[in-house]
């Protein structure tokens, strides 16, 4: 029985099945990358990108990595670095031409980012403003399918 019943139970954001299928370091990244640790989740995903990866694997990495890397550096007050990991992150994304790829949905996932980091488009320099109230993306992975 749950603590208070009136309290929603959140899916979970991958499945068994997403954890036997996927290497180690990708579901571990996710993990970090859902509890805010952003530099961590970068270095989950870039030792699994370092390894031996199919190109397109390790183009996806290599955008997740970006991604969590644009948000740490809003962590640390670089905003103007964390415009060129969201637009890195963003052309890789546009290159990879999937719509879900390792589970996630990348339209969701960038429509996420877009939400949370276009602020960061609206000005030439964006140390020039202030940053808004975001809310980062969760990554929660689509249901497995075998391919």
């Amino acid at each position: 029985m749950r603590y208070n019943e009136s309290m929603p139970v959140a899916a979970p954001f991958y499945t068994d099945e997403h954890i036997l299928a996927y290497p180690i370091e990708y579901i571990a990244g996710i993990d970090l990358y859902n509890a805010g640790e952003y530099h961590a989740a970068h270095d989950a995903w870039e030792e699994l990108w370092m390894g031996p990866v199919a190109p397109d694997e390790k183009l996806f990495l290599q955008a997740m990595i970006q991604s969590a890397v644009a948000f740490h550096h809003l962590q640390i007050k670089r905003p103007g670095a964390a415009r060129r990991m969201y637009l890195m992150s963003k052309e890789k994304f546009a290159r990879l031409k999937q719509p879900v790829f390792m589970s996630l949905d990348l339209n969701e996932y960038q429509s996420q980012l877009d939400r949370a980091l276009s602020w960061l488009l609206s000005v030439a320099d964006p140390r020039e403003i202030e940053q808004p109230p975001i809310e980062a993306p969760l990554i929660c992975l689509c249901e497995f399918k075998e391919s």
